[in-house]
């Protein structure tokens, strides 16, 4: 849902609790959280709590949950097409939740730079979408590639619901390149402090050409 216009045209003005359609006010939320657990399969979600649901479905449900606990209110001010700021709030309780547990699978199942690069076009995407360019050719390139990056983004996500926020609370994937062995600070035998000198010392170089700037 999207708001604009009367006393929202003015940004010192805050939103009035009676603005809210999706979701209920913040002030208003369960003091009690809600879990729900969101399984993913090659980057599409496909079940709510253990229980497969079609896209449309999936999302009515999520809205439900993340409505009752203020979940997906933004308030923000948008630059368009053609210089004009303008405010605008909206709701989006379903599509933040799903964000957020999508974001946190593919933390651990993309490599870094893949992922990055990922993140640098998602703000050019949004940019195409918002300004109308949904049939340009650029923007169904950009589809292939992140269709290529979804292979292994596989697994379930634990994710919480209260007082406006979508807390990620345990993510698991089969595709995983999380290792806690690996990331542990205890050091094991895979390296040792001093296997990180060389690296320290080569990777500084590019410092040290510049002669201290």
């Amino acid at each position: 849902a999207s708001h604009e216009g009367a006393d929202l045209e003015d940004p010192e003005n805050e939103p009035r609790d009676d603005l809210w359609m999706m979701s209920v006010p913040v002030s208003q939320a369960p003091a009690k959280p809600s879990y729900v657990t969101i399984d993913f399969k090659s980057g599409t979600p496909v079940a709510i709590n253990g229980k497969k649901l079609r896209g449309e479905e999936l999302i009515a449900k999520l809205n439900a949950l993340g409505g009752k606990h203020a979940v997906g209110q933004v308030d923000l001010v948008e630059n368009r097409l053609v210089g004009i700021k303008s405010r605008g709030a909206y709701e989006t309780p379903g599509g933040t939740v799903l964000y957020e547990a999508h974001r946190a699978l593919e933390s651990i199942t993309l490599d870094r730079d893949t992922l990055h690069f990922k993140q640098h076009l998602g703000l050019k995407y949004a940019e195409m979408v918002y300004y109308g360019l949904w049939f340009s050719p650029l923007r169904k390139a950009l589809d292939a590639f992140v269709s290529s990056t979804q292979k292994n983004v596989t697994g379930k996500v634990r994710v919480k619901l209260h007082k406006g926020r979508a807390t990620v609370a345990g993510v698991e994937s089969p595709k995983t390149l999380y290792s806690p062995e690996l990331a542990s600070f205890t050091m094991g035998k895979e390296y040792t402090p001093s296997d990180a000198t060389g690296f320290i010392k080569l990777f500084g170089l590019q410092m040290r050409g510049r002669g201290g700037e």
